[in-house]
């Protein structure tokens, strides 16, 4: 199996629930308060490796125990480090605040995310050794990803690797401005309802999928939450329905769900069983409080596929709902 170089943010999360509301100058209790890792990058590349699949992490940390633990985490479970750095300012961090129904309110430091990707690393040599694709996580969650991620995808190709892309949140509103150029050398494409809304003021799926083509997006695969995921591919429509689970915490398992996938299609998976498979991965992680805590090894996801309720969905290229 060829291995996936995964280039994105590393964030030490804070985790508090449930949050019901907030009200200035006073205390509230509440269940937990845990922490744990977090960060498109390190989400994706960590559900790689939990899934067997060969992962290399491109990152930046900052010199602080944070930073330290979450390489030891992340190494512990499989993933190649050696190409993480560390800066000078602290580790990434967010807090997220979720209440009863699973939803997130997330407050983010970027710290050291400010000096990473500086200039586009050189894709050459031992970092992509034994690599088949480059996946960028979330280009909009680090400023040096803004400037150089069409760079970085145009050399990946030229490398030889395949490319893929999930979008994240702008929290600038910049959108295709930033996002644009990148997409003529995206071959795969994730994104979720409210990207898809900022990218292309649209709320439906089949305009959106031409506005994604005429960028020159080979295949889109858009999240869809409880409704599971939609994907275009070669003019073609397939929508595959999510696994009915109680929602505890929703953060993370976008990430989770794309490292599932490409992991799947890594093993020779059709796109149809990788997508079923990435919604099975997903439902497991929102069921469980923290990005990656509910994250389990491939043929234990197997087993609990074959006794998963299924959720009804709308038909393929419908309107995004929600």
């Amino acid at each position: 199996m060829d291995g996936v170089l995964c280039l994105g943010n590393i964030v030490f999360d804070v985790l508090v629930r449930p949050v019901s509301e907030l009200r200035w100058n006073t205390t509230s209790w509440v269940g937990s308060i845990r922490h744990t890792m977090g960060g498109n990058g390190a989400n994706t590349a960590f559900t790689l490796a939990v899934l067997g699949a060969p992962v290399r992490l491109l990152g930046w940390i900052g010199a602080d125990p944070a930073g330290a633990a979450l390489l030891e985490k992340l190494s512990r479970a499989g993933v190649d480090t050696s190409f993480v750095r560390r800066g000078s300012a602290p580790t990434a961090t967010t807090v997220s605040l979720v209440n009863e129904r699973g939803d997130r309110f997330l407050l983010h430091a970027p710290g050291v995310s400010g000096e990473a990707f500086q200039e586009p690393p050189e894709l050459a040599g031992p970092l992509i050794e034994g690599m088949g694709r480059l996946h960028l996580a979330n280009l909009f969650a680090i400023p040096g990803l803004r400037r150089h991620g069409a760079q970085i995808l145009r050399q990946a190709r030229q490398a030889g690797l395949s490319t893929s892309l999930d979008t994240g949140w702008d929290q600038h509103g910049r959108w295709m401005e930033d996002l644009g150029p990148a997409l003529k050398w995206t071959d795969l494409l994730f994104v979720n309802r409210e990207e898809t809304v900022g990218l292309t003021r649209s709320t439906h799926l089949q305009e959106a999928a031409r506005i994604f083509a005429s960028c020159g997006v080979g295949a889109v695969v858009f999240k869809l939450g409880e409704d599971g995921c939609a994907i275009w591919r070669e003019g073609r429509w397939v929508r595959v329905p999510a696994f009915e689970v109680p929602a505890t915490d929703t953060t993370g398992a976008g990430d989770c769900f794309a490292g599932a996938f490409l992991a799947a299609l890594g093993r020779g998976l059709s796109w149809e069983e990788s997508a079923r498979f990435a919604n099975a991965v997903a439902a497991l992680t929102v069921a469980e409080l923290g990005s990656t805590e509910g994250l389990r090894p491939w043929h234990e996801v197997e087993r609990w596929m074959r006794s998963a309720r299924i959720r009804t969905s709308g038909p393929a290229g419908g309107t995004i709902r929600g």
